[in-house]
């Protein structure tokens, strides 16, 4: 049999029906690299959901808030509403009515600190999409604001648009297609850590800007049971294409 696989009849679909397998295989593989990765996910943000909030001040930022991300923190400080930016194409939904709009990212100079990290101070929607109109939402003095740490993004999510460059004679960019912490701080010419804070939201009525906190599903997705029809898949066509090629050849014989 293995000799009529690799006839000269046969040997280019073998080829190809081999190349396949071994895609569907890697495939497999790759889909429980990401069900390790889900589960690593997990764990880490359960360990960090279940501390007490952490104080953002100097010595805070001396451990590693990347890792500590959805973990509760309060800061107090005050607002720089100069250097603030949205973060457009949003959407705030009611549970009847889907809005589209901005999220206001103000930097927050830390109370007795050089530290400035970026707050996402919620939604708002696109009526106020313009520079301009953002000081009908400042918040003058010291604040305290509660949140949870969020990572930022160096580049889009996958099929995401990336942030235009600066023309000439442009001196800063008020909205941005996501959270480029590194681009932003550029801008500001602040060096921002590599995470924000989102602002988690108040009790009872909101107003402008609407905050909220998604909430993180913590479960291990769809990843095993991908890997096992990708594995399945090769198993039948390993299997089903000698067979295959037997049949053909009792026909000719």
């Amino acid at each position: 049999m293995l000799g009529k696989l690799v006839g000269r009849r046969w040997i280019i679909t073998s080829i190809l029906v081999l190349a396949a397998a071994g895609a569907m295989v890697r495939l497999g593989i790759w889909q429980l690299d990401r069900l390790q990765q889900r589960k690593a996910f997990n764990v880490r943000v359960l360990t960090y959901q279940d501390q007490a909030p952490l104080e953002l001040d100097d010595a805070a930022f001396q451990e590693d808030l990347y890792e500590m991300e959805y973990r509760e923190v309060t800061v107090a400080g005050e607002y720089d509403f100069d250097n603030e930016v949205a973060w457009r194409n949003q959407i705030w939904y009611t549970g009847e009515v889907t809005d589209y709009g901005i999220h206001l990212l103000t930097p927050l100079r830390i109370k007795g600190s050089e530290q400035v990290i970026l707050i996402d101070r919620g939604w708002v929607p696109n009526d106020y999409a313009n520079f301009a109109t953002w000081g009908k939402f400042a918040e003058s003095g010291e604040v305290t604001v509660q949140g949870v740490v969020r990572r930022g993004q160096t580049e889009p999510k996958f099929v995401g648009v990336p942030d235009p460059t600066l023309m000439p004679g442009q001196e800063r960019l008020d909205t941005w297609n996501f959270v480029n912490l590194e681009r932003i701080g550029e801008q500001m010419d602040v060096q921002l850590p590599d995470v924000y804070i989102q602002a988690v939201p108040p009790g009872g009525e909101q107003e402008l800007p609407y905050k909220l906190v998604e909430e993180v599903e913590i479960d291990n997705g769809p990843h095993l049971s991908y890997a096992i029809q990708w594995f399945s898949f090769s198993t039948i066509l390993l299997v089903g294409y000698p067979v295959f090629v037997k049949r053909q050849e009792d026909k000719r014989n």
